[in-house]
């Protein structure tokens, strides 16, 4: 198997043999296939540059169907309490005992398809613009990888024609994504008022402003997440996002700032959900449960009803960890995702619940945790087509036991959270804005496993089934992801230094907490 580095080396090399092509120019043109791009036509046409930034883009959130399924179905989506496997792998997430073909990709795959890509663009263009928004890709897809491994390779990647490189400290990567993305506002706000090729860019059509907001709509993400680990950075963070004083733009403020990827050719999840065996990825029960319990209309928005018999009329979601036959599995609820759905990146309603933990925390002063939240929940409805939210926003109904159809996975969430704003109790409060944002930002798995092990909301049903050899504790959940064994045999020396220095507490196992996951209340989970 080729390592982390051979990867990016081949990527570069065969990157480069474009470039390099060029200067053939008109050499034995007489034999060239006339269907053929020449490498400069390639150029002319901007083709390259919206080649290597399209390749980057395309893995921030995996559009290849197999990365896909591994990254966001059975790791993110699962530990994120979003999905559940319907195909039964005794070597799988849901039981905490992945294969290691299952523990590579996002270290394997998405690492040098970032970088290589990222490394070819700096060759192909000069301009700053494009150079800028790559930057911020680059910030997205790492920020989810240092999430789930902890400390990764990042700012020594490639250097020195090296072919292994020290890993970072997750400290060191979150300071390095900071800093590259106030750098690209920075340059961005230069040229606000100027477009990149919109054939270069599937999220937002070449508009920079746009990019201007989704980049420090991310470093609030990013400084949120550093609320117990270093609060004095989170507030500081924070404060620059979301800052619009001399003419700055801070974050999203509408779902027209939404950062999805379109222009692709089929959406993975569809693929995963209704090709793959039939259809391997079923709705969480979690999630369908506490749609259900709240009459959320955007349930119909995210799956279908489900086809087991005598329940063809109700929506039934799927239990992380069971083990039910495929067949059983598969007639739960599915994903209501449509071949040509676009993929969400990062929404509005993401940052309105954001600001409303910041404004719980008192670094967030134009407006109140109250009013952000509310507005997190209307712009989801709106985002997603749920109608009004108003009444959604009054009710004080709780969440109800699950009562699985099949009779053997019904479990009881130990919530009282409730839609309606609590005006009393501020970790209630912080209870509500997380399991609302986990609501919103569906099917952003990754992005819901950082969060929960981050606060511990939303309160989700631990897997049934554990065969981690006594790594994960029974009723527990999973902190981080374990390296691929490749990486002891090629990196061995970086990686052994990195995990004494940086995961003291507990090595390279799925129980070890990553450097921000410090919640004190969550610190022996």
């Amino acid at each position: 198997m080729k390592t982390i580095y051979n990867k990016i080396c081949l990527r570069i090399c065969l990157a480069g043999g474009i470039l390099a092509s060029s200067c053939t120019r008109d050499y034995m043109d007489y034999n060239r296939n006339w269907a053929e791009v020449t490498a400069g036509e390639m150029q002319r046409d901007e083709y390259l540059v919206s080649s290597l930034l399209g390749g980057m883009m395309n893995n921030v959130i995996p559009v290849e169907e197999h990365l896909n399924q591994f990254t966001e179905c059975l790791l993110g989506g699962v530990w994120g309490g979003y999905f559940a496997d319907s195909q039964v792998w005794a070597n799988s997430f849901s039981y905490f005992n992945p294969s290691q073909d299952w523990l590579d990709k996002m270290y394997q795959e998405i690492i040098p398809n970032v970088y290589s890509n990222w490394l070819g663009l700096q060759t192909a263009t000069t301009d700053e613009s494009i150079l800028s928004v790559a930057q911020i890709v680059k910030a997205a897809a790492f920020q989810r990888v240092t999430d789930a491994y902890g400390p990764i390779p990042y700012s020594q990647i490639g250097a020195d024609g090296k072919v292994t490189a020290p890993l970072d400290s997750q400290r060191e990567v979150y300071e390095k994504i900071f800093e590259e993305l106030s750098a690209a506002v920075a340059t961005l706000m230069e040229h606000r008022a100027s477009r990149i090729s919109a054939a270069a860019d599937k999220v937002y059509a070449g508009d920079l402003e746009k990019w201007i907001k989704f980049a420090n709509s991310l470093k609030l993400r990013m400084a949120m997440r550093l609320s117990y680990v270093d609060p004095a950075t989170a507030e500081a963070r924070a404060k620059e996002a979301v800052d619009t004083s001399d003419g700055k733009l801070g974050v999203m403020v509408s779902n027209d700032d939404n950062a999805y990827l379109s222009g692709i050719n089929i959406n993975p999840f569809y693929v995963v959900a209704y090709q793959y065996n039939g259809g391997e990825t079923r709705v969480s029960a979690d999630l369908i449960n506490y749609m259900k319990s709240w009459s959320d209309p955007r349930i119909g928005i995210y799956a279908n009803k489900c086809t087991l018999s005598g329940y063809t009329s109700d929506y039934w979601g799927l239990r992380i960890g069971n083990q039910y036959p495929i067949t059983t599995g598969q007639a739960y609820s599915n994903l209501n995702v449509k071949q040509s759905d676009p993929i969400l990146w990062m929404n509005v309603a993401e940052v309105m619940f954001l600001r409303a933990e910041a404004a719980l925390r008192g670094w967030d002063t134009q407006d109140t945790a109250e009013n952000y939240y509310r507005r997190g929940v209307t712009l989801s409805f709106e985002e997603r087509g749920a109608g009004d939210a108003a009444s959604y926003l009054s009710s004080y109904t709780q969440v109800g036991s699950y009562n699985d159809p099949q009779g053997s996975y019904s479990f009881r969430p130990d919530t009282q959270c409730v839609p309606a704003w609590n005006s009393y109790d501020p970790e209630l409060q912080l209870e509500q804005i997380i399991t609302q944002k986990w609501i919103a930002i569906f099917p952003l798995g990754h992005e819901a496993w950082a969060e929960f092990r981050r606060t511990g909301y939303p309160k989700l049903a631990a897997s049934p089934v554990n065969l981690s050899g006594g790594d994960v504790a029974d009723g527990k959940f999973a902190r981080r992801l374990t390296y691929p064994s490749d990486e002891y045999s090629t990196n061995g020396v970086n990686l052994n230094r990195a995990i004494s220095q940086n995961l003291p507490d507990g090595g390279d196992r799925f129980s070890t907490h990553v450097w921000w996951d410090c919640n004190p209340d969550l610190i022996n989970e």
